[in-house]
């Protein structure tokens, strides 16, 4: 009889990480899925309470830059696959404090990728973000990230993220570990943390509070419903090639002010709410995902259209407010006054 997996996820207690372990207790319900989280800022273990019922999941409070307590699970668990979601991923924060997105993002990855040398694994995955390409000009929208588009970081969050890619495709040429790498582009839906763009705008508006959008609001993103996401990285792990990097973009790109417009518009409130605010450093101006590669390896098309998943989405939070209130109320409120306070 063959042997069901145990799937260890790091930073499971944060946004696509736990969207993911939910994924995989609906979608692979024979596994064992280990969670590792340290429940800094974006880590909120009440977003697990559910999964904390099953008895097929088990939960660690860890730093995956604690070599020791990650060892020591690794002994205890013995991970088939290891998804590493485990990330400081606020670009923001890492412009005020970008020691703490190096320790996290790099050395924290290397942890990680030596237990799995040590302990060994069928696959560590590591999960970035398309924001190493950099960016793309407003004025070309026919060019998209590929897999072969160089990396060019922006800001110090997009280079601690490039910088754990490359640490990871070494360790594959270098130890022949059995390593993917993904590049997603932004993602939204359930259990958002209330700092990024959709839920930040929609808490604000339910509490006609002011809109804050950076610059213009003419940056374009990719927008990817988390659940496509969970999907891709589910098939990566199990089908995709060692070695290779997946790009995984859903094909929905929007401006940021027509977001913030399309959540005033559904919530019925006013666009006097907007308040245009000085511009990020290093503001990237245009992502764009081309997903060929893993369509036309794995056959992952984004199933969600933007219309539905951002419906979708502010139904959850309208319906979850205790949810990201009790977030609001704490520290979040600290972090808001000091980054717009004074714009």
């Amino acid at each position: 009889m063959k042997k069901s997996k145990t799937i260890l996820v790091t930073g499971g207690a944060g946004f696509i990480g736990s969207n993911f372990v939910y994924y995989l207790l609906k979608t692979h319900p024979e596994e064992k899925i280990v969670c590792v989280d340290c429940l800094t800022y974006a880590g909120n273990l009440s977003t697990l309470k559910e999964a904390l019922q099953n008895k097929n999941f088990v939960f660690y409070k860890t730093n995956i830059c604690n070599r020791k307590g990650i060892y020591e699970i690794f002994e205890a668990e013995k991970p088939d696959i290891v998804v590493n979601f485990a990330a400081e991923s606020h670009v923001d924060r890492s412009i005020e404090t970008p020691e703490i997105f190096l320790q996290t993002n790099v050395l924290g990855t290397q942890v990680m990728m030596d237990a799995c040398r040590t302990y060994g694994v069928e696959r560590f995955h590591q999960v970035s973000t398309d924001e190493v390409y950099g960016d793309l000009p407003l004025d070309r929208p026919d060019l998209f990230f590929t897999e072969e588009t160089p990396i060019r970081a922006s800001s110090p969050y997009s280079a601690s993220k490039a910088s754990a890619d490359l640490l990871a495709q070494a360790y594959y040429r270098t130890y022949n570990l059995p390593v993917t790498v993904s590049r997603c582009s932004n993602n939204y839906g359930p259990y958002h943390f209330p700092e990024k763009l959709i839920p930040l705008t929609i808490a604000n508006c339910l509490n006609d509070r002011p809109l804050p959008v950076y610059g213009e609001g003419k940056n374009v993103r990719d927008w990817l419903y988390v659940e496509d996401h969970c999907r891709a990285i589910d098939l990566i792990i199990r089908k995709g090639r060692v070695g290779e990097v997946y790009n995984v973009g859903g094909h929905n790109e929007m401006r940021n002010i027509d977001i913030v417009k399309l959540i005033c518009d559904y919530l019925g409130k006013p666009y006097s709410l907007i308040r245009h605010v000085a511009d990020r450093k290093g503001h990237d101006m245009r992502y764009a995902i081309d997903p060929a590669k893993i369509h036309n390896e794995l056959g992952w098309l984004p199933e969600t259209k933007f219309a539905d998943g951002i419906r979708k989405t502010i139904e959850w939070y309208l319906t979850n407010r205790e949810w990201w209130e009790t977030i609001i109320s704490g520290e979040y409120r600290d972090y808001y006054e000091k980054m717009y306070k004074n714009r």
